[in-house]
């Protein structure tokens, strides 16, 4: 079992966004998605907020992090600007925080909620792997690129009240062993079923915005308090 001293957590952020310019500090309802996901962690229960950091390069970025009074890490300017990274690069701080484990949160992911943050991060204590993410829990069919069907058809129609269950990524809550980072090893082997735990979470929590009219749709359902 892991203690809560020995697992960092992450919020990364950076303005060099390709999709949406400036994504990180762009006006989304009168605040912004660092704004957001930095709040929420800091409603969570199930860590201190010394164990919490946002990583950042932008002074832009910075800022909101000392207005809400949180740890920062110095992202380089390589790490923040460049497209396809290496992983140790990319997550720069495995090596120089001085923690064991990490939790890294999706900042693109406004309707997360702190409760599944906590529930995450306590579910990852009590886990023997050492890596673990979020997941999608999905009844439905899907094929191949060359048109074989992947899900087993157990009937002559399509009932998803019959069909397998199956996991899509979240790409929202992330976390692993911090040496296993400086081998390119993200949360464990994919390949070898077990070695991550699996943290089935709502789909509607992990909304992820990578294009413009994602933004623009979130940032009307935040408006209207929809979800």
């Amino acid at each position: 079992m892991k203690r809560v001293d020995e697992v960092a957590v992450l919020v990364q952020a950076r303005l060099g966004s390709q999709r949406i310019p400036q994504k990180m500090i762009k006006p989304f309802a009168q605040t912004t998605l660092t704004d957001i996901a930095v709040e929420k962690v800091l409603q969570c229960k199930a860590f201190p907020a010394k164990n919490f950091y946002l990583s950042a390069y932008e002074p832009e970025l910075k800022t909101i992090a000392v207005s809400h009074d949180v740890n920062v890490f110095h992202r380089s300017e390589a790490s923040a600007n460049s497209e396809g990274t290496p992983m140790t690069e990319m997550y720069e701080w495995w090596d120089k925080l001085p923690f064991k484990y990490c939790v890294l949160i999706n900042a693109c992911a406004p309707f997360l909620k702190p409760e599944t943050i906590d529930d995450f991060f306590k579910a990852y204590l009590e886990t023997e792997s050492d890596g673990m993410f979020g997941v999608i829990h999905k009844k439905n069919y899907f094929w191949n690129s060359d048109g074989s069907i992947i899900t087993p058809l157990k009937e002559a129609v399509m009932n998803t009240k019959t069909a397998d269950v199956v996991y899509e990524a979240a790409h929202c809550l992330y976390a692993g062993r911090m040496d296993k980072i400086g081998e390119s090893i993200w949360m464990g082997d994919f390949n070898t079923p077990g070695e991550i735990e699996l943290f089935p979470m709502e789909e509607r929590e992990v909304l992820d915005i990578d294009y413009q009219w994602q933004f623009d749709m979130c940032e009307a359902l935040w408006r209207n308090n929809e979800i």
